[in-house]
């Protein structure tokens, strides 16, 4: 096998499992060479069950190998860094898994806490209700009064909370 071959397929495990990683929300600092690895082995292991179930249907052995890269990427967040796939709690920086201490070390290096980086659901909650009150105004359901009323109400909600 010559050196091009070791690398096209080194970038092809590469792309799939950076495809992969960002499939599912929220962050998964992890080394370059487990992305590749996950890769790799989602495409390899798709290769073989789409093989076998669909009689070497390029569509499917391509779909497949992108699930099971996205599948192991989801249990590693699960069972390795102990965090939820999806939800709020997806959303915050891991505290344990591969690389996620030299990652925290350097954030912090740059002045950035990785723990503050999680979203705060309030503020996500009054950004779509302004986002969804400017477009009933932009659709002309609501009046420019109507609409500072609005706005007006989510500020003094902002400032209760």
């Amino acid at each position: 096998m010559s050196l091009s071959v070791v690398l096209a397929i080194l970038v092809s495990g590469l792309v799939t499992g950076g495809l992969a990683r960002l499939a599912i929300p929220g962050p998964d600092p992890m080394p370059i060479w487990l992305t590749v690895a996950i890769g790799l082995v989602g495409s390899i292991a798709g290769a073989l069950i789409g093989k076998a179930i669909s009689n070497d249907n390029g569509f499917v052995i391509s779909f497949l190998s992108f699930g099971i890269a996205m599948a192991l990427v989801a249990a590693y967040r699960r069972f390795v860094q102990k965090r939820p796939v999806f939800g709020p709690g997806a959303l915050a920086f891991p505290e344990r898994g591969l690389g996620v201490d030299q990652t925290r070390e350097r954030l912090q290096r740059l002045g950035i806490d990785p723990s503050a980086l999680r979203p705060d659901p309030a503020a996500l909650e009054r950004a779509r209700l302004e986002a969804m009150l400017r477009e009933l105004h932009r659709a002309g359901v609501l009046t420019d009064d109507e609409l500072a009323e609005k706005l007006a109400g989510l500020q003094r909600d902002k400032q209760d909370t």
